[in-house]
């Protein structure tokens, strides 16, 4: 094997630092081959790229344990991918704490729920490593019936398959908006639940009368103000001027 063919190799692999052995995350990293190296970070998915992994459960038991491997970490990546595995039924402040280093340290915090999913969360960061933007840049869809579903889907019970159901009984938006309440819950996956958040999305105003018309008190008694100035100025340079 010539230099060249060994640096490739070398390049197209995850290494990971030795601590990784026995973690059940390695058996799911199928698609990219890797290998135990001395390196800071966990993973090294790349040149400037580096991974902590940390479980919810261990950081429970070991609070310090995270702030130690940032110690370590330094500077040393561009890119510093903080990937935790919820591993807790109630995750809620020990996430609000991990959360709160990540903002002050500049770490990018991914969430897995599984030793699978945390492997693919690896994974794409290595296949997508030398990646231009637009691969995983949202795509515009300019086919009208795309974005009619794109449009439904924004309100939060509708999935695609609802709006697919919805487009296939009504024909038309302009339908959908005009049927009533009862008539969108009669149409299958739906129900009186959802049915009455969607008419409700469909129907009520973007914006409330009420601080519409405050807003618009405000800015007069913003106006008021500045004519009362403008006369008290206009008075005083009158007498001046006399």
């Amino acid at each position: 094997m010539s230099v060249y063919q060994i640096l490739q190799k070398k390049l197209n692999l995850i290494p990971l630092n030795h601590s990784r052995r026995g973690n059940p995350l390695l058996k799911f990293i199928t698609n990219i081959p890797w290998e135990y190296d001395d390196i800071i970070p966990d993973y090294e998915v790349g040149r400037t790229i580096g991974i902590l992994f940390l479980s919810l459960r261990y950081y429970n038991m070991n609070p310090d344990y995270i702030n130690t491997r940032l110690k370590e970490l330094g500077k040393k990546y561009e890119l510093r991918v903080l990937l935790v595995q919820i591993d807790l039924k109630d995750p809620h402040l020990p996430l609000k704490n991990i959360t709160r280093i990540c903002l002050l340290t500049d770490l990018t915090l991914m969430l897995a729920w599984s030793p699978e999913e945390a492997a693919k969360i690896v994974e794409n960061y290595k296949i997508f490593e030398n990646k231009p933007p637009d691969t995983i840049m949202e795509r515009v869809e300019n086919d009208p019936h795309q974005k009619i579903i794109n449009a439904l889907t924004s309100i939060k019970p509708v999935n695609k398959t609802d709006a697919m159901t919805l487009i296939t009984t009504f024909g038309t938006l302009e339908n959908i908006i005009k049927a009533s309440e009862k008539r969108l819950a009669d149409c299958p996956g739906f129900g009186a639940t959802k049915a009455k958040k969607l008419y409700k999305a469909l129907h009520e105003p973007f914006l409330k009368r009420g601080s519409l018309t405050l807003n618009e008190n405000k800015e007069s008694e913003f106006y008021d103000n500045i004519c009362a100035e403008e006369i008290k100025k206009n008075k005083s340079q009158g007498f001046e001027n006399k």
